[in-house]
């Protein structure tokens, strides 16, 4: 009953585990590439990844001996005994990442060590040797994966759009690129550059890949300690982002994840920025080897520490410091050019008392009024009658078949009131109806937006001055995959070159709101990829307009609340708003009388 599985069949397995989309693949190629000592690193790919990916460096490479044992299971020049796992500085180690890929595309490698004078040729498909030849190369290594999952195919049917697969190619790119500022990367998509990044400190680096606003926002940090060293940047309390995408954790060099110390980040943060917002930190952390296992998950995002508590104190800490030393200060201008020159008065100096010459005489309509030819007139001394209550009239005695212009006589004041300017209360028929306005405005606008998608066009409100924004790379393909529908609801957004966008025109709708704040916030909802994306790329599109849009904590008129609890019972689901929280609420007449039965 128990038998061995072929190596074919032992790599698909392994290939669950390591390689789950073509990200997984760029990942490996791109640290086995830097454990290679490499300066230079070059991806390419097509189709997100299901046509090719190609990573070429300038590294140690291999000989021909070498380059055949990589495609085998557990085979890595990184680990030699169980010991070596305590003092790991590489990224790979497992030996499982050239052979799983292997084992589902067809694999050509082209290697060649710096002392040699030719490279070696190997092409493989699915676990199959097809060929190994002595060719002429560059040193280095080039590496080509085509039609990945092709033997696959219930993988390969489980990828999503190309758009969203790029997106994880990028944040997969992103992680290596940051921890890695000595080697030149560069990424190319279909022919188009996305990255060229070339290398210098770290501070460059990241302004490189998430741009200037980013770059320009940043503070640095640094603790050096017996247990651990932590040095980096984190974002000041205003630059702060709708979701955690631009939040990074290195721990020698390993990109890894941790909610336990983003914990430690974020309350440091307390009181500072708004609830829902998320700071951005690129924080290094270095520590002995031997106090980390990095040996826990099959993709190695996750690490154990040995001494976790101190290292959230330590790093908690840091952070404040950073915050309350370069944040928080208040800066003195110097610039005194264009001010008004107030004297100095030197002790013992008389002030005199400004003498003003006044004309009573002097009537500056004197002139108009003999000019205009009109003759005043004698007041009449009876001039009070003129306010006197007019002659009043009796009204005829409504005998119940009058129409009424007005079903109840009852005022648009008397029928709302504001409570803390953020929710509105009415009398209806169960009892008292409370709504909250500004989700009853984002289910009003949500329902508005998505209409809007499903029309035609609408026009936009032209700004008058058109603002032009630069993104970084994934914001920049996150925005280009909606203009259009982003054109059907009144925005006139527009490609003004690499990673940059020009905003002309806004929706109507949308008042007293920065384009720059609007995209950015539309970015930032969209980036965040929680359920079905492809099926609900409109819903979160309204969902995030209607969220930038929406208006609360706002005195209302009587006619304001009167026109938002109008157009939100109208709404199809007027009892929650787009996120799926209460817009509404009624107490009821009998837990009022419950209340005073107390």
């Amino acid at each position: 009953m128990i038998k061995v599985l072929p190596d074919s069949v032992a790599n698909q397995i392994a290939a669950g585990e390591v390689i789950q989309r073509p990200a997984s693949v760029i990942k490996e190629l791109i640290e086995n590439s830097v454990d290679a000592g490499s300066t230079s690193i070059n991806i390419s790919i097509k189709d997100a990844g299901r046509t090719l990916i190609q990573v070429i460096d300038n590294g140690s490479g291999m000989s021909d001996t070498d380059a055949r044992l990589s495609f085998e299971r557990h085979a890595t020049s990184k680990i030699s005994s169980a010991d070596d796992l305590l003092q790991l500085y590489t990224f790979g180690f497992r030996g499982e990442a050239l052979a799983s890929i292997a084992s589902i595309a067809e694999v050509e490698l082209v290697t060649r060590r710096q002392e040699d004078e030719t490279g070696t040729q190997i092409l493989i498909n699915a676990s199959t040797l097809v060929s190994q030849e002595t060719v002429s190369c560059p040193a280095g290594s080039s590496f080509s994966i085509r039609n990945l999952f092709f033997n696959v195919p219930a993988r390969r049917k489980f990828l999503k759009s190309d758009n969203v697969e790029l997106k994880h190619i990028m944040s997969e790119f992103q992680r290596v690129a940051l921890c890695n500022p000595h080697i030149d990367f560069t990424l190319t998509s279909n022919g188009t550059s996305i990255y060229n990044l070339r290398k210098g400190n770290i501070r460059q680096r990241i302004t490189e890949i998430f741009g200037k606003n980013t770059g320009n926002s940043l503070i640095s940090t640094h603790v050096d300690t017996s247990i651990v060293k932590i040095e980096g940047y984190i974002g000041k309390p205003e630059y702060t982002r709708k979701t955690a995408g631009e939040q990074f954790f290195f721990a020698n060099n390993r990109f890894f994840k941790s909610a336990y110390f983003q914990k430690a980040v974020i309350s440091a943060y307390e009181q500072l920025i708004q609830s829902g917002s998320y700071p951005v930190f690129f924080l290094y952390l270095t520590i002995e080897p031997e106090n980390l296992d990095v040996n826990i998950h099959p993709t190695k995002v996750e690490i154990k520490f040995s001494e976790e508590q101190t290292i959230w104190q330590i790093l908690n800490a840091a952070i404040r410091e950073s915050l309350g030393k370069f944040a928080l200060a208040p800066k003195i201008d110097f610039d005194i050019e264009n001010r008004i020159e107030i004297p100095v008065v030197m002790p013992g100096t008389k002030i005199a008392v400004p003498k003003l010459t006044v004309d009573e005489t002097f009537n500056p309509f004197e002139n108009e009024r003999k000019n205009s030819g009109f003759k005043t007139e004698k007041i009449d001394s009876n001039w009070q009658k003129i306010y006197e209550k007019p002659e009043t009239f009796e009204l005829k005695k409504d005998d119940g078949n009058t129409p009424k212009l007005f079903a109840s006589p009852q005022s648009l004041a008397e029928k709302f009131i504001q409570i803390k300017d953020r929710y509105i209360g009415t009398n209806s028929k169960s009892g008292l109806m409370i709504i909250d306005q500004k989700r009853a405005h984002q289910r009003i606008l949500f329902e508005q937006f998505l209409s809007g998608l499903e029309a035609t066009s609408n026009y936009a409100q032209q700004e008058i001055f058109p603002q032009t924004i630069e993104l970084s790379a994934m914001d920049f393909i996150v925005i280009s995959e909606h203009i259009d529908n982003l054109a059907k609801l009144g925005f006139d957004i527009r490609i003004f070159g690499k990673n940059t966008v020009v905003v002309y025109g806004l929706p109507a709708n949308i008042e007293n709101a920065e384009a720059e704040n609007i995209v950015h916030s539309i970015i930032d909802d969209l980036k965040d990829e929680t359920g079905n994306f492809e099926k609900k790329s409109k819903e979160r599109l309204a969902l995030s307009l209607a969220k930038v849009s929406a208006t609360g904590n706002k005195i209302l008129t009587a006619e304001e609340m009167n026109d938002i609890v109008g157009k939100l019972l109208a709404c199809g689901n007027p009892n929650i708003c787009p996120e799926g929280k209460p817009a509404l609420t009624i107490i009821t007449f009998d837990e009022i009388k419950t209340r005073f039965l107390k």
